[in-house]
């Protein structure tokens, strides 16, 4: 076989084999953050060329062992896996070029080589989810990106990141477990857990009972680990008592893989072979979604602290994709998979400058950021720009994101009307608290004590640091005027989900 070929099963090797190496390493000096940065480069060349092939050729295949599924696992990798692989592996070189300034920062030397090494069990893990062909496999990985995330929220300078964790541990936990008991059922009514086929067999069996408990406990437990509203109080805490980079990684791709579990799971198997399974996901899913997309906001405009005001935004984020997603038509997934990507360009962008704004203060809270557009005015600028592509103005991957979602709830008529009023609204509290950052930033005066760093310390972050912020700050510019890519892999897997319905 040719090095090709084997290119589904090296994004989940690579990482898998450096991490324990890794947690061998001396935590002294740059070599820990060196190893997982070159590791993550790695693995985000293989998957530019993973989705190269997939553009060129379909779904990629790989057999374990030689078994072909259903007796061995199986990996199958199409365009919307391509994609989350894309953001997974971009997610963490992009977070680990930008932060090591911030990591040395909140976190020191002395457990890096654990750390680093838990980043690329994590790493690993959401990159198996998002290739391997088997249901059980997908909670394996889950367990695995799990287990390794609850170590580098932890890691936090403040002790309030334990608790934060605690809280992470718990919803995760009940999560992976639902996931798992409907996994159980369906595999006790087909015998099987390979995807595909799990599919086929469904569609012979006569008692529907327990498939709809499955679908039930599935929903349930990926919803969990997506923050669905209202079962996400885990995220804003999480993400504020973390170290900074690894807000970042997770802001950006960690809630999305739920979200690619969701979708394939209800579209490849659940929808075909359940009648009213359709029904139920619309009913359930699009007031959620819509209540995400309002709560989530209005209480970003409530919060003081910016980490947890980014935490609440992606609350209403998710919604934004929810809502897509429970369209089941085709412009509804094609806006969902779109604003999978963009929001986590968009995200991305706002924890790095948010974090560059920390470094410098030694706070997240708004109160101490009173100035900053004066001292620091290029990490400024980079925040109001991403905070552009969040509320959707044009020429932002937002706003491609926004057009879509738009031109999919206007095809259902009345209620497609009702669905935009609730998405303009959304929108118009983003540019709420979005321009509450900016009034401070810019309008008012810098602090006279010392809670918001010295005059010294108020100082734009390393050359570094800076280059990496703008060049997120520029792709989310570079995918609202090309969209490509984006539309390619999006048109080809709803092609393939929509198809499988039929």
């Amino acid at each position: 076989m040719s090095l090709i070929e084997h290119l589904p099963i090296l994004v989940v090797l690579v990482p898998m084999f450096v991490a324990p190496l890794l947690a061998a390493v001396p935590s002294r000096g740059q070599l820990p953050w060196l190893i997982a940065t070159l590791t993550s480069l790695l693995t985000f060349v293989v998957a530019i060329a993973i989705a190269a092939q997939v553009l060129a050729h379909g779904t990629l295949t790989y057999e374990l062992g030689g078994w072909p599924p259903p007796f061995g696992i199986g990996l199958a990798v199409g365009p919307l896996s391509a994609m989350m692989l894309l953001v997974i592996t971009g997610a963490s070189l992009m977070a680990l070029l930008w932060g090591p300034a911030s990591m040395n920062s909140e976190v020191g030397h002395e457990h890096q080589s654990l750390l680093y090494a838990s980043w690329l069990l994590a790493l690993c893990g959401l990159s198996g989810i998002t290739v391997t062909g088997d249901a059980f496999n997908i909670f394996v990985f889950m367990e695995i990106s799990s287990l390794a995330s609850y170590v580098m929220v932890s890691a936090g300078p403040k002790r309030q990141a334990l608790t934060a964790t605690f809280k992470y541990l718990i919803t995760g936990t009940v999560g992976a477990t639902f996931y798992l008991i409907g996994v159980g059922y369906l595999y006790m009514m087909t015998g099987t857990l390979n995807l595909a086929d799990m599919a086929e067999r469904l569609a012979t069996v006569s008692s529907t009972a327990p498939v709809l408990v499955a679908s039930g406990f599935i929903l349930v437990g990926l919803a969990l680990k997506a923050a669905l509203f209202p079962m996400h109080a885990w995220m804003p805490n999480a993400y504020r008592f973390a170290p900074t980079p690894v807000g970042v990684f997770f802001a950006a791709c960690s809630t999305k893989v739920a979200l690619f579990v969701l979708i394939r799971f209800d579209f490849l198997v659940l929808m075909p072979n359940l009648p009213g399974h359709a029904d139920m996901l619309v009913s359930v899913l699009m007031p959620l979604s819509v209540a995400a997309m309002l709560v989530g906001s209005a209480v970003a405009i409530f919060e003081r602290d910016l980490k947890r005001m980014l935490g609440y935004s992606s609350v209403a984020q998710i919604g934004y994709i929810l809502l897509a997603f429970s369209l089941l038509s085709t412009a509804g997934l094609t806006a969902a998979i779109v604003h999978l990507f963009n929001h986590a360009l968009i995200k991305g962008a706002l924890f790095m400058a948010v974090g560059t704004l920390v470094l410098r203060t030694g706070s997240s809270r708004l109160d101490d950021m009173a100035g900053i557009g004066k001292t620091m005015p290029l990490t400024t600028l980079a925040f109001c720009l991403a905070g552009l592509s969040l509320i959707g103005v044009p020429l932002t991957a937002g706003f491609i994101s926004k057009w879509y979602l738009i031109v999919a709830v206007l095809e259902h008529g009345a209620l497609g009307w009702m669905l935009l009023a609730a998405i303009l609204i959304s929108s118009l509290m983003a540019i709420v608290y979005v321009w509450k950052v900016v009034e401070v930033a810019y309008f008012r005066s810098p602090p006279d004590n010392n809670t918001g760093g010295s005059p010294a310390q108020r100082s734009e972050a390393p050359l570094g640091m800076m280059i990496v912020l703008w060049l997120v700050v520029a792709a989310n510019f570079w995918f609202g005027l090309d969209t490509s890519l984006l539309l390619s892999l999006a048109d080809m897997e709803t092609t393939l989900l929509l198809g499988s319905r039929r």
